[in-house]
């Protein structure tokens, strides 16, 4: 077997880089942002300015968007946008403990994982379910110092983990029903013009929509919007494109140790030996689930698709 390029070896690890970093680095624009503005607000803000960025692109670039096409990525904007965000400003404006609800939310990758089967016939080797237990278990090291159950409501909780499984099982509906194919700048659009109705009515309710006028709040929001969510989701949904759903999510598992990165750079918070060691097991999990021949394919094969070659 020819051996493949430098360029093919590196393409996956480039990717997973870029998708951890810029997936982490929603802390940097909600950190500045929040603290002049309710969160529901920032979220509003947030989805409304990418998808009008992004309005004349989705419209003039690309094939035409059908209405079976607009309604299905309407309903993934509620779910992996509305849903997935607002779920978790939710639990935290409960007083569910900030840990405890980034903990719940990286657990997404998990939760693609057992979806994956029943689902995707994607079947999952021990190989993998090592990754990813090792992947849990990295994050529960890393965030155990700030976990706690606190005073918050049961419904409050049970908002976190539902935020969780809606994601994961919207990644794994997108791969079935191949919605992902839609150019990622029209798609990204729909959802994110879809999802700022929803938090405009939330911020309204809060207090208004008027945004506060200094420079923490347009700079967090310029991050948000370039970084965090036209950089992560273009780079998110273009990893789906190449590779399965499970092994994509597995590299969110480095987004609380990234993301303690970040605050130790940034914000100057401290880096415990916990943080670094469970980076470490983190790491080793994630490139368990991600070498290659982890995911077999269930189910019957196509006719005419040569025997152990991807129907994907």
């Amino acid at each position: 077997m020819t051996p493949k390029p430098l360029s093919h070896r590196l393409a996956w690890p480039l990717l997973a880089a870029a998708l951890v970093v810029s997936w982490s680095s929603g802390f940097v624009g909600i950190r500045y942002a929040s603290e002049s503005a309710d969160v529901m607000l920032v979220l509003f803000w947030r989805t409304l300015m990418s998808g009008l960025v992004l309005l004349p692109f989705a419209l003039m670039v690309g094939p035409r968007i059908g209405a079976g096409a607009l309604m299905r990525q309407m309903a993934f904007g509620v779910a992996m946008m509305f849903l997935y965000l607002g779920g978790f400003a939710l639990a935290i404006g409960q007083r569910v403990p900030t840990g405890l609800v980034a903990l719940i939310s990286d657990l997404v990758p998990l939760a693609i994982a057992a979806l994956s089967q029943p689902v995707l016939g994607h079947r999952l080797t021990s190989r993998q379910w090592t990754g990813t237990a090792l992947g849990v278990a990295g994050v529960l090291i890393v965030s155990v110092n700030s976990l706690s159950l606190g005073t918050a409501p049961a419904w409050a909780y049970m908002v976190t983990i539902a935020s969780m499984m809606v994601f994961a099982l919207a990644t794994v509906l997108q791969k079935r029903m191949g919605t992902i194919n839609m150019p990622i700048h029209q798609s990204l659009c729909i959802q994110c013009l879809t999802a700022a109705i929803f938090f405009a009515a939330c911020a309204e309710w809060n207090g208004g929509l008027m945004p506060p006028l200094d420079g923490r709040f347009e700079f967090g929001i310029a991050w948000l919007v370039l970084f965090s969510t036209f950089f992560c989701y273009g780079v998110y949904y273009a990893s789906l494109r190449l590779h399965s759903a499970a092994q994509v999510s597995s590299v969110i598992y480095l987004s609380p140790p990234v993301t303690m990165l970040w605050a130790w750079l940034l914000f100057g918070e401290p880096l415990s030996l916990a943080m670094v060691l469970g980076l470490a097991v983190t790491l080793f999990g994630v490139w368990l689930t991600s070498s290659r021949g982890t995911v077999s394919k269930t189910g019957p094969r196509p006719v005419g698709q040569p025997v152990g070659q991807s129907a994907d």
